[in-house]
């Protein structure tokens, strides 16, 4: 039988009374007590994780996904038109939707490629 990791350590901090209140309206909303989110949140930090369990944070990887799509449909499109060529509606949609189907993955092989040289 494996014994279970126990919490031996305290961490604490003072926080004002508006700062206070504001952490246990985040911790109430997502259902846990106060010690639990903040333990959630720190450990989620150290990790890399985003305390609802995503990669990192939201905002920063939707925006990295449109810059990835922007660059793959810029590339393509200068490309074209250094070799004299010209895109039809088709063309261009087709290149519209390759950018938004492949974006998401490859900005988060970008962000974990990021994350992964700060932490050395």
């Amino acid at each position: 039988m494996v014994k279970p990791n126990l919490r031996t350590k305290s961490i604490g901090t003072k926080v004002s009374e508006e700062e206070y209140s504001r952490l246990e309206q985040v911790a109430h909303q997502a259902s846990k007590t106060l010690g639990e989110w903040c333990r959630e949140v720190m450990l989620s930090s150290v990790n890399g994780r985003a305390a609802n369990g995503s990669r990192g944070d939201a905002g920063a990887e939707a925006l990295m996904a449109e810059v990835v799509a922007l660059r793959a449909i810029l590339l393509d499109v200068l490309f074209k038109q250094a070799n004299g060529e010209r895109l039809t509606p088709e063309e261009m949609q087709r290149l519209i939707d390759r950018a938004d189907s492949e974006k998401l993955r490859k900005a988060r092989e970008r962000l974990e490629q990021t994350s992964g040289s700060k932490a050395s």
